[in-house]
This record gives structure tokens, C-alpha cells and sequence, in this order.
């Protein structure tokens, strides 16, 4: 039965991945535009873009199967854009065969992914000093990766000990902040002063950052007439709020192209790490990139956030707040990062479903 299982899932998998044709992808999926900015930012021509796209979708699908197959000697799984296909990391080599049959890439690590989040947990829970901008789980490196300032590494040393052999400790020169002075996506104006993005419209109103605001602070829209108040928010801690439109206010699954027609949102389907991925905000406009990992704490100096998943997308301070999507698919709102669109960055998301779950929303799609 075991064996029939597998070929059952290997062949659904098979026809995933050869039954949408890039050509399928451009004209029932992602517009012209979005794989236009894809070209720009990942080097890619237009076939290579929806073939990538493609590709990430039949690993998005066959994730949650490689998985189950894998058991606990799970070791994390990722998309590698130079084979086109979903790595999947084991304990147990013994698991390799299986899932190659099932037209993932296995690849034998040391560490359970179950230990590598158990680590990070224990992170989370200490108090990091200023010269620690973060950790995170660096699937691909099947570690917890620990960043430090450049040259402070021994300021590391106690979060090291506590994570224990799975730590892996990185200088960097970035310096995490949060894009809050002028923000992203489609402007909102809060109390009149401050302005951040829209990031996903939801029924009854919208999600954004939670650094934007708190409960009660008034909403006006990028015309500047009233559009509603926060009536939830997060942060520290987290990086998420729900802000409660007015009845002047239609919800619609479009998200700001800046300079192309609107992306139209057709869900909220989480994509893997290495999967490209693109964001929208009113400073720098429209961006793409690759995430990177998941599951990052991000210690800001206004407080440490948890849960976010970082990117190789430049943003700037402005951008808070704004859409974040892979295809077609829904995925996040901007936190905050380091660096710039000139000379490149690292920017962190809040992921979309945390949001949608914790405040049982329903987002608008198309």
C-alpha cells in the first residue's frame, strides 16, 4: 500500500509540473507587468520568468507532500531556482529515494527541522544585546543562523551556547529599522501626520503594519478624506494591524503596480523559501527579489519582532506597511529592513496568514 501511495503522489506531482506551460502561466496568472518586473530584478527573460513561476507553483504544492514523507527526519525544504525544483532536506538517507520519486531534490543534513525551530524558540525567549540585529532559521544552511554587527561576534556567545550546536553566528553591516516615516503601497495618512501603505484588503477593511498604529488612531486615505481607524494592532512582538474602513471605502483584490496595470490577488498560498517574490511601496515603488527564510526574530530598536520572513528585496523608509506577493498570491506586509534600492538590502514582511488568523479576517481576491 505504502508503494502505491508513493506512485500515486509521484505521478500527481509529474503532472503538476509538466501540465502548466509558461504560456498558461502568463495568460491565467501573473499580467505582463509582474513578469516584466521579474525580468528586471532576477535577470530573467519573459519565458524564463513564467517558467519560474511555473516551476515555484508545482514545489509550493509538493512542499506539503515532501513533507509528510520525510516524518521527523524533516530537515527543511526550499526552492533552488538553479535546478527548478524543491530541495528537501533529511536525517535519514534512507528517505532519499522516496522523495526523488516524488520529483523533489533530496539532500542529507544534520539537523531535524523540529530542532532547528526548537533552537530558535529558545532564542526568542532570551534578551539579545544591541550589538545582535537577529536570528533566524537558515533552512538552506540547515542552522539558526545568528546575525551580529560586524566585529561583535562575541557578543553572540550567550545566545550560542543556548541554541547549542545548531547556531551559526554571521557578521553584517545592516542595521534594521523600521520604514515608518512616509509608507508604502497605496498611502494612508494616520492622525493626519504620520502615512503608511495598504497592504491587503480584507472584508471590512485592511491590513498593514503594526508599528503604523494603534486602536483608536483615525485613517485617512491617499486622498486625504476620511477612510476609517485601527481597531487592532500588534507590535512589538509582532508587525501586524487590521485597520476598520468607513462605508466610502470598496475593498478590492488589486494591489498598486506602480507604473503597470494592478496585480490582481487571487489568494494567499504561502510560497517557499527561494521562491521570487515582489513588493509594492510608495518610496521606491515596485520591487522583486527571492525569499530568503522564514520564521526570523528581527530585533528593532523600538522592540524585537518574531515570525517574519526575510527577503533580498530592497526597500526604504516609506515603504512600511505595503503589499507583498509571489505570482498572484498574497503573502505579506512590510516590516522593516536595511539598506536601499541603490545599493541593495535585506527587508523583512509580516506573513499574511498570521494576520488573517489571528484576527479571523477574510481577504479580498480576485
Amino acid at each position: 500500500m505504502k508503494r502505491m501511495a508513493v506512485a500515486a503522489v509521484a505521478v500527481l506531482a509529474g503532472a503538476l509540473a509538466t501540465t502548466v506551460s509558461p504560456a498558461a502561466v502568463a495568460a491565467e496568472g501573473p499580467s505582463a507587468d509582474l513578469l516584466a518586473a521579474m525580468q528586471r530584478d532576477l535577470g530573467l527573460d519573459a519565458t524564463q520568468a513564467a517558467e519560474r513561476l511555473r516551476q515555484e507553483s508545482a514545489a509550493t504544492v509538493l512542499q506539503r507532500v515532501a513533507e509528510g514523507f520525510a516524518g521527523e527526519s524533516f530537515g527543511g525544504a526550499w526552492f533552488d531556482a538553479s535546478i527548478g525544483k524543491l530541495v528537501v532536506g533529511v536525517t535519514d538517507e534512507a528517505k532519499s529515494d522516496r522523495l526523488r520519486k516524488l520529483g523533489a531534490e533530496p539532500r542529507t543534513v544534520a539537523h531535524k527541522a523540529s530542532d532547528l525551530d526548537a533552537a530558535k524558540e529558545k532564542l526568542d525567549a532570551s534578551p539579545a544585546p544591541a550589538e545582535v540585529t537577529g536570528w533566524y532559521v537558515d533552512t538552506k544552511a540547515n542552522a539558526v543562523t545568528i546575525t551580529v554587527k560586524r566585529g561583535q561576534t562575541q557578543a553572540a556567545q550567550a545566545l550560542v551556547e543556548k541554541a547549542g550546536p545548531v547556531a551559526k553566528v554571521v557578521e553584517t553591516d545592516e542595521a534594521p529599522r523600521l520604514f515608518k516615516d512616509t509608507r508604502g503601497g497605496d498611502a494612508y495618512y494616520i492622525n493626519n501626520a504620520g502615512r503608511c501603505s495598504v497592504g491587503f484588503a480584507v472584508e471590512g477593511g485592511f491590513v498593514t503594519a503594526g508599528h503604523c498604529g494603534s486602536p483608536g488612531d483615525t485613517v485617512t486615505g491617499v486622498d486625504r478624506t476620511a477612510m476609517g481607524e485601527f481597531d487592532k494592532s500588534s507590535f512589538p512582538g509582532n508587525d501586524y494591524a487590521f485597520v476598520r474602513t468607513n462605508s466610502s471605502w470598496t475593498s478590492t483584490a488589486k494591489v498598486n503596480h506602480y507604473g503597470g496595470a494592478d496585480v490582481i490577488v487571487s489568494g494567499h498560498t504561502e510560497s517557499a523559501v527561494g521562491a521570487s517574490i515582489c513588493r509594492s511601496g510608495s518610496t521606491t515603488g515596485w520591487h522583486c527579489g527571492e525569499v530568503q527564510a522564514k520564521s526570523q526574530t528581527v530585533n528593532y530598536q523600538e522592540g524585537s519582532v518574531s515570525g517574519l520572513t526575510r527577503t533580498n528585496v530592497c526597500a526604504e523608509p516609506g515603504d512600511s506597511g505595503g503589499s507583498w506577493v509571489s505570482g498572484t498570491q498574497a503573502q505579506g506586509v512590510t516590516s522593516g529592513g536595511s539598506g536601499n534600492c541603490t545599493s541593495g538590502g535585506t527587508t523583512y514582511y509580516q506573513p499574511l496568514n498570521e494576520i488573517l488568523s489571528v484576527y479571523n479576517l477574510t481577504l479580498t481576491t480576485g
